[in-house]
């Protein structure tokens, strides 16, 4: 079976196709991306201005059509906390499923949270025994734990790498100021948190998935794409402390350039870093290890479970629905 995940999120569209059935590892066939930026396209009264909504029509448009190209029998399309904040999220959704046929369905964050440790769990194994996972997004941070499948925490917290870095920093690069009062109100917002993982006890493994910890374990001395997603992949907090005092000073343009580091994204690394930073000191965490797994490979996973059951989930949109 040939499936497509179409994940609208705060920075970029992101197709990806697989081919999978139940009880297989997914095999990637194709994966494209578009840069929207669709957070920022959001406005005083917290609407996605028009040109977003004309820009995310057109990048479903162009998903959809690559998915049907390619031979895609389902594409599961949702949506994260950019469309999902937004105060006109029922036009947007409403807009691009006129436009396109697509419906996009709006994941919650703690949904966001559980899929990311299915993927996890079905990564590591039983074997990994009870995982912590974390996932740092564009708008918000995921964090889950448990020894099952379906974990026992699953929380969402708005400290995105984009968020944090459109409402607490002014310059590019932030000010010394900026950094550090960012690094005490990150170390507020998690103490809640914090005592919330540690009532479930220390956890056998823990794991980080997505884009922004794959970009700081880089830059930190993991290995590349290259190597394949079975090699380990681990970010310490050693080494996050020393690559924020070399990346705090650079600028967005500047940062672009290091290997690891997407044109798409540089202006959030520095946020990201800090919320990572901030994330393991408030859980008392030494080494993160990296998942090559995380959301869309969830949401795949999931509809294979319930291959014989139908959409469990909502999460499938059919390829021929309208025009």
């Amino acid at each position: 079976m040939r499936l497509g995940v179409l994940d609208v999120g705060s920075n970029t569209v992101h197709l990806l196709v697989v081919d999978a059935h139940r009880g297989a590892h997914p095999t990637p066939m194709h994966s494209e991306k578009t840069v929207l930026r669709l957070a920022e396209q959001l406005n005083k009264s917290g609407e996605l201005s028009r040109q977003g909504i004309d820009d995310l029509v057109r990048a479903v448009q162009s998903a959809k059509d690559a998915a049907g190209r390619l031979g895609c029998e389902e594409v599961m399309a949702f949506v994260t906390s950019a469309v999902r904040e937004a105060s006109n999220a029922s036009k947007v959704l409403s807009k691009v499923a006129d436009e396109t046929g697509v419906e996009l369905r709006v994941l919650t964050g703690e949904q966001e949270a559980r899929l990311t440790f299915l993927a996890v769990r079905r990564w590591f194994g039983w074997s990994a025994g009870k995982l912590l996972v974390l996932d740092i997004g564009g708008g918000s941070l995921e964090v889950a734990m448990g020894i099952d499948e379906e974990p026992e925490l699953a929380e969402s917290l708005p400290l995105g790498a984009g968020r944090l870095t459109r409402t607490r920093f002014s310059k590019d690069p932030p000010t010394r100021s900026e950094l550090v009062a960012t690094s005490a109100w990150l170390e507020d917002q998690l103490g809640g948190l914090a005592k919330r993982v540690a009532k479930l006890g220390e956890p056998d493994r823990v794991v980080a998935t997505s884009k922004t910890f794959r970009s700081l374990s880089r830059l930190t001395g993991a290995a590349p794409s290259a190597a394949g997603p079975r090699a380990r992949r681990v970010l310490t907090d050693t080494a996050l402390r020393q690559l924020i005092s070399f990346v705090s000073r650079m600028s967005s343009s500047d940062l672009a350039e290091l290997e690891g580091v997407s044109a798409g994204r540089a202006h959030q690394l520095v946020a990201g870093a800090l919320v990572a930073q901030a994330t393991m000191r408030a859980l008392s965490l030494e080494t993160l290890e990296i998942c090559p797994w995380a959301l869309r490979e969830g949401v795949i996973l999931r509809r294979l479970d319930h291959s014989n059951g139908g959409d469990q989930m909502g999460l499938m949109t059919g390829q021929g629905r309208r025009g």
